[in-house]
């Protein structure tokens, strides 16, 4: 797929991870679409950067965690025109013990990570098999492939979107291609000390952390290339090989 033109949904879009993916789309020549909870200033400037490239962008707030508020954002997206793909990136990760958690954390991280993906991706594939087609890429984790002990319910999220993934490639195929990504250590969570951060990248075999770059390259790959879907294509530096 063309990205030039294309209008282009990245939930979670105004910082970090989802930042870098709608930069490099924009540079693209895509319009982006940036979705944020609560991040106006950040959504602000991440739209005006994406203009200073010269591509399209506007800032689209809603709480996915409620499925009145993501009605109201794709009523919003119907109001800008047609839509062409979607970056499921919105996500929280929350540690926790697998025996004291309580329903309220499983919602506090099902919610986000995995019912507002479900219900994002279904809204967004009826408007693009309206246009004529399109992709969806998943941001996953590497904990939904090896499951950490002490973020039980994000590992067991980030495990149903690739399922999600799986399916979603099956049932909207062929007007619809649906991969995901998923990341290793790209981009250090804020209270990790800088010595561990280092610590995890000398474990890795390329003797290295990545880059929030390296993950939005491969998000931006997977929408363009027409033969890839139900992928899940790993950006770890070869996390999946080292010892847990």
């Amino acid at each position: 797929m063309d990205l030039q033109g294309k209008s282009i949904l990245v939930t979670g879009g105004a910082r970090r991870l989802g930042r870098a993916i709608a930069m490099e789309l924009a540079g693209a020549g895509a319009h982006l679409l940036i979705h944020h909870h609560a991040s106006d200033a950040d959504a602000s400037e991440t739209c005006d950067a994406i203009r200073r490239l010269g591509s399209q962008a506007d800032a689209l707030r809603a709480d996915l965690r409620h499925h009145d508020q993501i009605l109201s954002l794709f009523d919003a997206i119907d109001a800008l025109g047609s839509l062409h793909a979607l970056v499921n990136s919105a996500a929280v990760m929350l540690p926790g013990d697998l025996l004291t958690a309580t329903e309220d954390d499983w919602q506090a991280t099902m919610d986000l990570n995995l019912k507002a993906a479900y219900f994002v991706l279904q809204l967004a594939a009826i408007r693009i098999r309206s246009a004529g087609g399109g992709a969806i890429v998943n941001l996953a984790d590497i904990a939904g492939l090896r499951p950490w002990p002490r973020f039980p319910l994000h590992s067991i999220s980030k495990a149903g979107v690739l399922a999600l993934t799986q399916v979603a490639a099956l049932a909207l195929a062929p007007e619809i291609r649906v991969n995901a990504v998923v990341p290793g250590p790209v981009l250090k969570p804020d209270r990790m000390p800088d010595e561990r951060w280092q610590t995890l990248g000398d474990s890795l075999p390329l003797r290295r952390t990545g880059t929030p770059g390296d993950v939005a390259r491969t998000v931006r790959f997977l929408l363009e290339n027409d033969f890839i879907t139900g992928e899940a294509l790993l950006v770890d530096g070869g996390n999946q090989f080292v010892s847990p």
